[in-house]
């Protein structure tokens, strides 16, 4: 689950780093001023489809650091695989990432806003 109030600090980083006002973001991404003015409020939790346009227009944004905090903004080193290819990478290469412990779900993120959950039979 996001943290609205971690959620909105993250959002204002990536608007002082590229020195954008919250109408400008908006444009940038694709969205209604509202929609940034009602994140920024703690009013609303941020879409599916609004954290894809951040990421989308901002290769810099890694999704991780977004939405729970984890990594880094901005990204270290665009050519160094996320922590999702490094995962794929390491199961590959028949090396454990978290010896014991079984994975929980799987989600996909597509780029048209959508998403599939699988789970474990």
């Amino acid at each position: 689950m996001v943290n609205t109030t971690e959620f909105k600090t993250r959002l204002e980083t990536i608007m002082t780093y590229f020195d954008l006002s919250a109408t400008a973001f908006a444009e940038a991404i694709g969205v209604q001023r509202s929609s940034i003015s009602h994140l920024l409020s703690g009013r609303n939790k941020p879409s599916l489809d609004f954290v894809l346009k951040v990421i989308k227009r901002f290769p810099e944004v890694d999704l991780y650091w977004l939405l729970n905090g984890k990594g880094n903004f901005p990204k270290l080193d665009p050519s160094e695989p996320g922590p999702q290819k490094k995962a794929e990478r390491e199961v590959q290469q028949g090396i454990p990432s978290l010896t014991g412990s079984e994975i929980e779900r799987i989600v996909v993120f597509y780029s048209d806003g959508h998403f599939r959950e699988y789970l474990p039979s």
